[in-house]
């Protein structure tokens, strides 16, 4: 029982110092009792980012407003822990209101607008026959390059590997393949 004691004023003496912007107080309490705040989070909302957001907050709210800790109500870690419990009880509710909200939104049938189709297809076929133009005014090294790249999705590092280039020399290509791409659409939209 003395042991829990001492802790106790170990703890409000800690967080005494934090009400007096006390920073290496204020993470001796973080690292004395972050890992217990995020097992109690973690097994109410069972979602990592999540359970780290609320610890965080818990502690925040300590960092900012260490009066809300009130000793004679009782320690400092049942109010941390309350503090957790609530936050994390509340987020639960929150996802869980999403989610009835999702649930119970009706998706309205849109009828589609055929004339939006038309010109959205017209669109893309003139915007494909654009970039192939454009792509055959590039030299062919650069064209490779942006082909593999955006094309088949392939990474430059792959890229290089593959075509037994350095790294560097695709990094060169890349980037000049798309200066120019991007000066040959700005002229063709001017003369547009």
């Amino acid at each position: 029982m003395a042991v829990r004691d001492l802790e106790d004023a170990r703890d409000r003496d800690l967080v005494r110092r934090v009400a007096g912007g006390d920073e290496e107080a204020f993470r001796s309490l973080f690292r004395r009792y972050g890992p217990m705040a995020k097992a109690l989070a973690a097994r109410v909302v069972r979602h990592t980012a999540l359970t780290e957001e609320i610890v965080q907050e818990a502690f925040l709210a300590l960092w900012r407003s260490p009066a809300s800790y009130r000793e004679e109500r009782g320690t400092f870690r049942a109010w941390l822990m309350s503090t957790v419990h609530h936050r994390a009880v509340d987020a639960v509710r929150r996802e869980e209101a999403h989610r009835r909200r999702s649930q119970t939104v009706e998706v309205e049938e849109i009828q589609p607008d055929i004339g939006q189709q038309v010109v959205d297809v017209t669109e893309q076929a003139e915007w494909r026959e654009r970039v192939r133009t454009a792509l055959g005014s590039i030299p062919p090294e650069q064209r490779q390059v942006l082909e593999l790249m955006y094309f088949e999705g392939k990474s430059q590092t792959t890229i290089a590997s593959e075509l037994g280039l350095p790294l560097g020399t695709v990094k060169s290509r890349t980037l000049l393949g798309m200066r120019r791409l991007r000066s040959l659409f700005s002229e063709r939209e001017e003369v547009s």
